[in-house]
């Protein structure tokens, strides 16, 4: 079987406080799907994404990578295959340079320093972060932190993508390079997010959640189309499929 698909039969999650964050979430995610999880905040977009490698264990249910369950036996080879950007860049970049930051994970895959250092070059090249590999990250611009901490989920060669609000606090021009970057990506993808035009723009697939569960599961042109589920949700259609105001005259009204 694919270690790029992905099964979640009856999660289940609760927080130590009682606080309900997941209930009976099931879903496939097949090889090299991309797929947006959306919903209002507190809706579990990210403990749904935190189960997928290992972070946190379900309380009901299970997860399974490629037919392997995701147990704390199993944890090393799933987070090899599923690679992780946090909502906040700062989560994951710690070291004093970028080159270090991003070549901490295969070191400590234990590989040899020359195909470490391969790693570094190569996922700083795909995010065309190179410039930067000698630089400390707190010297680096918004969009430049998100490029390099999505280099050090790539050094890891993983075969799944999963993505935290990826777009949150960039600016246009940089929420536009990350559109493109991402949508060069072969891997399985998931990302949560509220930009719902990057969502449409970027996948095929969407899953909405509300209150622990899913609401719904289709094609997102659909889901985007449907008014009284996105309301429900706490949604709103994205701005790249509503009508114009100038072209339908509603301006001036």
């Amino acid at each position: 079987m694919s270690h790029h698909t992905i099964t979640v039969c009856g999660l289940g999650f609760a927080y130590p406080d009682g606080t309900r964050a997941l209930d009976g979430v099931s879903f496939e995610v097949g090889h090299g799907e991309a797929i947006a999880v959306v919903g209002a905040n507190g809706a579990g977009k990210s403990t749904l994404l935190m189960h997928l490698n290992g972070l946190l264990t379900p309380s009901e249910g299970s997860v399974d990578i490629g037919g392997t369950p995701v147990t704390k036996g199993t944890l090393a080879d799933i987070r090899r295959t599923v690679g992780m950007v946090f909502q906040d860049p700062d989560d994951q970049l710690f070291m004093p340079t970028v080159a270090e930051d991003v070549g901490f994970g295969p070191l400590n895959l234990g590989l040899p320093p020359e195909d470490v250092g391969r790693r570094v070059d190569e996922a700083l090249a795909r995010v065309d972060a190179t410039r930067l590999k000698e630089r400390p990250p707190y010297r680096l611009s918004g969009g430049e932190k998100r490029a390099v901490a999505i280099a050090t989920v790539l050094a890891m060669e993983p075969a799944i993508l999963v993505m935290d609000e990826p777009s949150s606090g960039l600016d246009p021009r940089a929420r536009r390079r990350l559109i493109g970057l991402l949508g060069s990506f072969a891997h399985t993808r998931i990302v949560a997010t509220h930009d719902l035009d990057l969502a449409a723009e970027l996948c095929e697939r969407t899953i909405v959640m509300s209150a622990g569960r899913i609401a719904a599961d289709g094609a997102t042109r659909e889901i985007f189309a449907d008014d009284e589920l996105l309301a429900a949700s706490g949604l709103e259609r994205p701005l790249g499929t509503r009508a114009c105001p100038v072209c339908s005259g509603q301006v001036g009204r």
